[in-house]
């Protein structure tokens, strides 16, 4: 299911729409002031009560010319296709859009959030890789 906006089909909206509204429910209820993993453990909770597969703490390998160098651990993959970044700080920053946009892109993945609790409001960036291939959507 896709959501559109103004003539724009927005990828994977039905499941990005579930975990923000899993995160507002979280930030109205804890306000900002906890350390991440607090608001990991909440999100958890609330998404469980959701009808969505997601892993937490997934590992991911990070290749360089098909060697294995590493591997880098996204707090949630929805899915298997749509990886959450959170933070918890008061001003989200470019090294944090970079590091979810990495995920993105090493993981050839099209649709990500990076979702920031430590602010008054709670912040959501919806980040889209153009270079990964675009998910058929049905047109119904």
């Amino acid at each position: 299911m896709a959501l559109r906006t103004s003539g724009l089909t927005l990828e994977d909206s039905d499941l990005t729409g579930v975990v923000i509204g899993c995160a507002m429910h979280v930030h109205s209820y804890l306000g900002c002031g906890f350390q991440e993993f607090i608001y990991q453990n909440a999100l958890e909770i609330e998404m469980r009560k959701k009808p969505i597969n997601f892993s937490r703490e997934f590992e991911m390998p990070i290749f360089y010319y098909e060697q294995k160098i590493g591997s880098r651990r996204v707090d949630f993959l929805i899915e298997n296709r749509i990886p959450i970044e959170l933070k918890a700080v008061e001003t989200l920053e470019d090294i944090h859009l970079a590091q979810a946009k990495n995920y993105l892109e090493a993981f050839k993945l099209r649709v990500g959030l990076l979702i920031n609790f430590g602010a008054k409001s709670l912040q959501v960036k919806r980040l889209i890789n153009s270079k990964a291939p675009m998910k058929q959507i049905n047109k119904s």
